[in-house]
């Protein structure tokens, strides 16, 4: 696939853009979690979860609770996982997708084993690409599904390349314009973006406390959800699909303030989303024109 020359502009371009890959480099207790729930079947996500969990796993031998916790958590961050990919639409073997912001890479080696086409990851963390890429080749599917130090915004990859496109929880930490440009260049026409993300709710003002604070924790600039349908009008994406989810993930959370791995961010995720200053979305928005 032709390509233009990854090395003719640096990867990282601000130092907003320098201080995110340093978090997902180095931040130990986020990378703590999501090794742990990764470690249940070898997937690794980037994400939260969603869907009713199975409250059994709170009873039972107290020296096994944590496990059985964290086996119902990781159970419900891959149906999540499986919820975006159920969005993609119509999705052939010779087909190529992109994840954008691909994390420890789980879904886009999901997306390998359910359409059996061509997967690129892309993220500014070097370290999220090694150990995205070694599990991709533990799995044997290396040929298929590769992931890259590129910044999103400016892949490099061909114009019109891509029948589909995703973000799970990353479109926080860049310029939304910017980044559905370089989207619907990307999208052949009739190709489809889907986006999970939380959002802030612009409908009862400003953000709230909460939101504030989990923009301060993970570094990152919330958007507010009017802002995201006009970026993607903006850019010739038009919506098909739109789903709130937040009544979905409320129960992952109050699922995982029982948890060991609890990093603190458990509360004001919780608050936002059951007071409505936050909400979790999902959206599907194909490529019209070319």
């Amino acid at each position: 696939m032709t390509m233009l020359d990854p090395k003719a502009e640096p990867v990282l371009r601000t130092t907003y853009q320098r201080s995110v890959a340093a978090y997902w480099n180095n931040n130990p207790n986020d990378d703590r979690v999501n090794v742990k729930l990764g470690e249940v079947d070898g997937l690794y996500h980037h994400h939260y979860g969603i869907g009713e969990p199975d409250l059994s796993v709170l009873e039972g031998p107290e020296h096994t609770r944590q496990e059985r916790i964290v086996r119902e958590l990781h159970r419900l961050e891959t149906a999540q996982a499986d919820l975006l990919l159920d969005h993609l639409g119509d999705v052939r073997p010779g087909d190529s997708l992109m994840d954008g912001g691909s994390g420890r890479g789980g879904t886009s080696i999901m997306a390998n084993q359910r359409f059996g086409c061509r997967v690129d990851g892309v993220t500014i963390s070097e370290y999220q690409v090694g150990f995205a890429n070694e599990q991709a080749h533990e799995r044997g599917v290396a040929d298929k599904v590769q992931f890259h130090f590129r910044n999103m915004l400016d892949t490099g990859f061909e114009t019109g390349s891509r029948r589909g496109i995703w973000t799970n929880e990353t479109t926080m930490y860049v310029d939304l314009g910017e980044l559905f440009a370089e989207f619907s260049r990307l999208l052949e026409p009739g190709g489809r973006y889907v986006c999970i993300t939380g959002c802030s709710n612009d409908v009862i003002g400003g953000r709230s406390s909460s939101v504030s604070w989990i923009d301060a924790h993970y570094g990152c600039m919330i958007h507010p959800r009017s802002e995201y349908f006009r970026a993607l009008a903006a850019n010739n994406l038009v919506p098909v699909n739109v789903v709130d989810l937040t009544a979905a993930t409320i129960p992952y959370w109050e699922l995982r303030t029982h948890s060991e791995l609890a990093t603190g961010v458990e509360k004001p995720f919780l608050t936002s989303y059951k007071e409505g200053s936050f909400q979790y979305l999902l959206i599907a928005a194909d490529k019209v024109g070319r």
